[in-house]
């Protein structure tokens, strides 16, 4: 019986860490996607709302965001 209580304890422990990274996690991406939109650069042509470049772990990035879905989905 003492054996159950310890692990429900260890479960209950490592639930709690679960939920806080998950949290952190949630919030990081949270101020990311709140960033994107903040720089997006609205001066451009065509059906995009707006668009970004980005530099990441030595790639470049291209993003673009639209409103709606766009015409034709790239491949």
């Amino acid at each position: 019986m003492y054996d159950v209580a310890i692990i429900w304890d260890w479960i209950s422990f490592a639930v709690r860490w679960l939920h806080v990274i998950t949290a952190m996690a949630w919030i990081g991406s949270s101020f990311y996607f709140i960033a994107l939109d903040l720089g997006l650069n609205r001066n451009i042509e065509g059906s995009a709302d707006g668009e970004e470049w980005q530099v990441h772990g030595g790639g470049f990035y291209h993003i673009q965001k639209y409103l709606v879905a766009p015409e034709a989905m790239p491949e």
